[in-house]
């Protein structure tokens, strides 16, 4: 069934073993991400439509068109679906329980001025992150302009959807309480909108992980999970680095579950919040 899958989607012909490493290098050189062998599969259900809507028959003609001409919005659409924006409310609980008993207060408290928290959705995707930490804050009773929420991502596709807070039934029911949902929500044909209370409170723009974000910042909180998974080592360790130069020192940064600070204790001091694992930035 999958070989049969694959087939209708690349009109028939796999992606060629020049042209996959083709695609590495461009994703790779684009976005740092890194496409490991054996994610042909991949780059073919993913491409394949891209190629259609250019009138080519396989993601192999998709890439000796890249090769040809110089066109960047070709360019980013292939790297753009090639990223991964997988993304769900209130993802690992576990993190906003910390935020909600302990964290968030910690931060506020240790403000030297009335100036709003900043915080960072440094992989946004489709904002579920950004706009649980809005929800999270309102319930707490925090006013708009007691929190400024930023939410960046490589791919402008996927900012224009956490613009706009529309969400299907199938996303809202993944992490979000139901409480929530009929709280900060409007339903509309078969989607729910978030209701401009809580959007108004989150702003979205396009952001390399790889570039200095301190024009970003400073920020006292950052969200950078599950997205370091997909570099190399040395480039996880830039993007750390660069995050900890857009922080406040005693500011913290919440890593996705599988992830560390590698060998950057000097950057960040790990602690323990009851369930999770955060780092305070030195």
């Amino acid at each position: 069934m999958i070989g049969t899958e694959q087939g209708k989607a690349t009109g028939g012909k796999e992606i060629s073993a020049e042209n996959f490493a083709f695609l590495q290098q461009q994703v790779y050189r684009e976005s740092g991400i890194v496409l490991e062998p054996g994610k042909q599969y991949l780059v073919e259900a993913r491409l394949a439509p891209i190629a259609r809507q250019h009138g080519l028959a396989s993601v192999n003609e998709l890439c000796n068109l890249l090769r040809a001409v110089s066109n960047d919005g070709l360019r980013r659409r292939v790297v753009e679906a090639m990223t991964t924006n997988e993304t769900q409310f209130f993802r690992e609980p576990a993190q906003y329980e910390a935020l909600r008993t302990t964290l968030l207060g910690e931060l506020l408290a240790a403000r030297r001025s009335p100036r709003p928290l900043t915080c960072w959705s440094a992989a946004a995707s489709t904002g579920q992150e950004a706009y649980s930490l809005a929800m999270l804050a309102a319930e707490m009773g925090l006013a708009a302009n007691d929190c400024d929420i930023l939410g960046t991502d490589l791919a402008e596709a996927v900012l224009e959807r956490a613009r706009a807070g529309r969400y299907s039934q199938l996303e809202v029911n993944r992490g979000l309480p139901a409480a929530y949902l009929v709280k900060y929500f409007t339903r509309q044909g078969l989607e729910w909108i978030l209701k401009e209370e809580i959007r108004r409170r989150v702003r979205f723009q396009r952001h390399d992980l790889r570039d200095s974000a301190r024009h970003l910042g400073p920020f006292d909180l950052v969200f950078c999970r599950n997205v370091l998974i997909y570099f190399d080592h040395e480039t996880k360790r830039r993007i750390l680095q660069l995050v900890r130069e857009a922080m406040y020192p005693g500011g913290y940064l919440l890593l996705g579950a599988v992830e560390t600070i590698l060998d950057l204790d000097h950057l960040f001091e790990r602690r323990r919040v009851g369930q999770a694992i955060v780092y305070r930035a030195r």
